[in-house]
């Protein structure tokens, strides 16, 4: 894997760069997962973060090499654990992250895009959770997979392991938008700098409250998100955005 460095309107992209091996998931390749984003985190100037992967193949989930009786319980233990951290991880980031997908995703390259804040495809890729057909049952992808897509789409992929289209997974909300290959990557780009534009103070908190507020009853939501924005004006980009609107000007935020 490798992070580009490169800044675009403080977007950074995130590689996945084993296509020989179909971008499979092997637990150094989380590893190396898990310390880009973590890495990432620490830059003042990051507001939004894209992965994406080099060849046919966006990802094929676990590598299956590492996953036999050949390695100990306490390996394969790891292997879940390591992954799980990283899918937390992407929620749990203070910036957006964006999956863009062109080609194959499966198992857990499947659960890294639902997982992902924002997901943009080309009408080439497709998705599944075949590892009921290969004797494994993606339990750990239909986490993210059953939280993104409705209960009985969810049900179906896991129970067939059949690979559903993009447009398929744009109607069930596993995607945010589907574009012509040529255009993915300025579509993606679009949107990072879009997210880029505004006030990373702002979004980080309300993507916290976003994601917190979904695990809670009605009430509790409002309560929780009615404090957020009395949080969010206590912000001085919350005020400086306010005050940019009424003067009729750009606003120009701390961060």
């Amino acid at each position: 894997m490798r992070g580009l460095q490169r800044p675009r309107a403080r977007a950074r992209n995130i590689v996945l760069s084993n296509p020989k091996k179909r971008n499979a998931l092997s637990l150094a390749m989380l590893k190396s997962l898990q310390s880009d984003i973590l890495h990432e985190a620490e830059s003042q100037d990051l507001k939004v973060i894209v992965i994406s992967a080099e060849g046919p193949v966006f990802s094929s989930g676990h590598d299956l090499r590492e996953l036999t009786d050949e390695q100990s319980p306490d390996y394969h233990a790891e292997v879940f654990r390591t992954c799980s951290e990283v899918m937390m991880l992407i929620q749990n980031h203070p910036v957006p992250i964006i999956a863009m997908v062109n080609g194959l995703a499966t198992a857990a390259g499947c659960q890294l895009v639902a997982s992902c804040d924002i997901a943009v495809a080309s009408d080439k890729s497709s998705f599944a959770t075949p590892g009921v057909n290969l004797g494994l049952f993606c339990s750990t992808p239909g986490v993210a997979l059953g939280r993104a897509v409705p209960r009985k789409v969810a049900s179906e992929m896991l129970f067939t392991g059949e690979p559903i289209s993009a447009q398929e997974a744009l109607l069930h909300g596993l995607l945010s938008k589907v574009v012509p290959e040529g255009q993915l990557e300025e579509e993606t780009m679009k949107i990072a700098k879009k997210i880029a534009s505004s006030s990373r103070h702002v979004v980080s908190l309300g993507k916290a409250a976003f994601n917190k507020q979904l695990r809670q009853d009605l009430r509790t939501a409002y309560h929780l998100t009615s404090q957020t924005m009395v949080d969010n004006l206590a912000l001085p980009d919350g005020q400086e955005g306010i005050k940019a609107f009424i003067q009729k000007r750009k606003p120009i935020w701390a961060q």
